[in-house]
């Protein structure tokens, strides 16, 4: 059966493509990790071509493979051929959904989670309303003293540590309105994406994003309507809930009349871009899904436009930086938040080394496959620790808690603060530019 979903799956002609070079490997963390063939993008994508050619059948071992894969797409810059092997990996995993059959606990988690959750802000909202009150009634700090966290595994448990402040307000709750007005002259017309989890446990990153939007010339509408990017259904095979959340996000910006569409999440904004391939077998959706994918924008790019380090205050500390896989290698935006750092008056840019490569975040990567990410977040840390930064910045929520969660890990706590890059130029602002 999965032999026959692969099959009606998964884009041959690119599969055909892959040269068998082999420059993806040293690009890849798993296969560095493993030194394994078949854990390299050239290895699995043997794997899934030597399938639907028929020549093996795909047992435990090719899920394990699919699986285990990052998808942080650091091969496809690399790849001569131009192999989307992002696109490949999740044809692969919605072919596996599709005839798997999971344990009843794991098909209540992710029916909950993908179904009943994700796609419905409003619910979010009243989830963040209970861990709010969770964090702030004193029933965080008991269940703490009283060490019930240690029933959790440990990667919830880091988790739980570095959790940002919930909250049950929407970002057009916190601003009072769908439609900012620009600071001065109005440059431009831009709809702020504001996503699932960033409105529920990045709220304050949102809020920041639209006032420096605004003080860069752009009047910023909240769009309503919009849902849930669909990234982690793409990622997790649940393509089809992912085309419909994709259709109403579409909807929603065009309805919004936006020059463009303004992204403060790498892994949001990667799939955002790409909405017109993700709906290319849909006729009726394939010219609005162009409209919309061609003015997504992360919000580095469009403030490294406008940038005014005289309306900044200096900051006499060492910064380094971490890039988001998918900001980088789906968005392609690499010099934009560097720029944007180097910029900041009396401040010390330290390149990270391998800050290009997957920290182990990855979606839920990191809580499915807790040992890899663990493996991958320790080395990270010995190459942040050599920095000697005072400040780790990072432009993804899935990345921030990762570094959050590696500072803690690495017991760097006392030396140095995992930062979103939007929430340090806030920092940055005078307060007589606000």
């Amino acid at each position: 059966m999965l032999k026959e979903a692969l099959q009606n799956k998964l884009d041959y002609e690119e599969l055909a493509n892959c040269m068998r070079c082999g420059f993806c490997q040293p690009a890849c963390p798993t296969f560095r990790e493993t030194g394994y063939e078949a854990a390299s993008p050239r290895g699995r994508i043997a794997l899934m071509k030597a399938v639907t050619d028929g020549v093996m059948e795909p047992d435990q071992d090719f899920v394990d493979q699919m699986n285990l894969c990052l998808g942080c797409r650091a091969c496809e810059p690399v790849c001569p051929a131009g192999v989307p092997y992002g696109q490949l990996i999740e044809q692969t995993r919605e072919a596996i959904e599709q005839v798997q059959e999971h344990p009843w606990y794991v098909r209540l988690v992710r029916k909950t989670a993908f179904t009943h959750l994700f796609p419905h802000q409003r619910r979010l909202n009243r989830l963040g309303g209970l861990l709010g009150f969770y964090q702030r009634s004193g029933l965080q700090t008991a269940v703490r003293k009283l060490g019930m966290m240690k029933i959790l595994p440990k990667q919830l448990q880091e988790m739980e540590a570095i959790m940002p402040d919930a909250s049950a307000k929407s970002l057009t709750d916190r601003l009072g309105a769908t439609v900012i007005p620009a600071v001065g002259e109005r440059k431009r017309r831009v709809g702020m994406f504001h996503g699932c989890i960033m409105d529920v446990l990045f709220q304050e990153t949102n809020v920041n994003t639209v006032r420096l939007l605004a003080e860069s010339g752009c009047e910023v509408v909240i769009a309503t309507g919009q849902v849930c990017c669909g990234a982690l259904h793409a990622h997790s095979g649940e393509r089809e809930t992912a085309k419909s959340l994709a259709r109403q996000n579409i909807a929603a910006f065009q309805k919004a009349e936006v020059d463009l569409i303004i992204s403060n999440a790498g892994g949001c904004g990667a799939l955002l871009q790409e909405y017109d391939h993700l709906l290319h077998d849909d006729p009726e959706w394939q010219e609005q899904a162009k409209w919309f994918a061609g003015r997504v924008k992360d919000i580095s790019e469009v403030l490294a436009m406008s940038v005014q380090p005289e309306a900044w205050n200096a900051l006499p500390q060492r910064v380094t930086y971490q890039s988001s896989c998918h900001l980088r290698n789906g968005m392609k935006v690499t010099k934009e938040p560097v720029n944007l750092l180097q910029a900041i008056p009396g401040a010390t840019y330290v390149p990270l080394k391998e800050g290009d490569r997957c920290c182990g975040s990855a979606g839920i990567y990191n809580l499915v496959q807790p040992e890899m990410s663990g493996s991958l977040l320790d080395e990270k840390m010995g190459h942040v620790a050599s920095t000697q930064a005072d400040i780790l910045v990072t432009s993804n929520p899935g990345c921030l808690l990762q570094m959050k969660a590696g500072i803690k890990r690495a017991g760097l706590e006392d030396r140095m603060e995992a930062v979103h890059l939007v929430d340090l130029l806030a920092r940055v602002q005078k307060k007589e530019a606000n």
